[in-house]
């Protein structure tokens, strides 16, 4: 009796992610940035869930083999490209926060955090086809919630820096809530058009800033 194919077959190797491999030679870096670029062109074009691995290796000028080389499906490419746009915005959160030395300047920093991520994702669309990538599939939430952690550590420093006596515990779900809230209210702002979203925006600040300034001056 002859053996079924299917027991023969491989199973595919599940999903992690994660690209292949980071080169570090020049010509592999040049390969590397141009998949990202082309990738970015086409989520530009037909969003992520439309991003095809064939579509780039015919844009890209590229083999097969020369894309799985270094990303293994296309989820490891949506990764790099959130990881790098998530570096921005720690950059500015980063900034912000260095600047806060009293409960004002925290008020100040917190609605010009809210002001430049608003901006930031209404001139990427690209970015914001990821973000909501990152939150509908499960290998890219890890992504979404490391970044979250990092702004409310982030916040967490200051708090602890402001209000010293205050119990940790505390304010560490503060600023996890905080940064949680900002993010959802700038995720709905730029759902909507232009100038609803200004608007939205504008009224989250006046909000957000009312009801920490409640939980921490109280």
């Amino acid at each position: 009796m002859s053996e079924q194919p299917v027991a023969t077959r491989r199973r595919q190797q599940e999903s992690t992610g994660q690209p292949r491999r980071i080169p570090s030679q020049q010509r592999g870096r040049e390969r590397f940035e141009k998949i990202l670029a082309v990738a970015s062109q086409l989520i530009e074009s037909h969003g992520s869930d439309g991003l095809k691995m064939s579509e780039i290796v015919e844009k890209a000028g590229l083999s097969f083999g020369a894309l799985y080389q270094y990303f293994p499906d296309k989820t490891s490419i949506i990764r790099i490209l959130a990881e790098r746009f998530n570096e921005q915005g720690r950059r500015c959160v980063e900034e912000e926060l260095a600047k806060v030395t009293d409960a004002a300047a925290l008020e100040r920093a917190l609605a010009n955090i809210a002001d430049e991520y608003y901006a930031f994702f209404r001139r990427e669309p690209v970015m914001r086809d990821i973000w909501h990538a990152t939150h509908t599939d499960k290998l890219l939430q890890q992504v979404d919630a490391e970044d979250m952690e990092f702004h409310a550590q982030a916040f967490l420093a200051v708090l602890i820096r402001l209000w010293p006596d205050r119990d940790r515990k505390e304010l560490l779900a503060i600023a996890r809530l905080t940064m949680q809230l900002l993010a959802a209210g700038v995720r709905y702002a730029v759902s909507l058009d232009a100038e609803e979203g200004a608007q939205a925006i504008a009224l989250f600040k006046k909000m957000q800033i009312a009801d920490i300034g409640r939980l921490l001056l109280s």
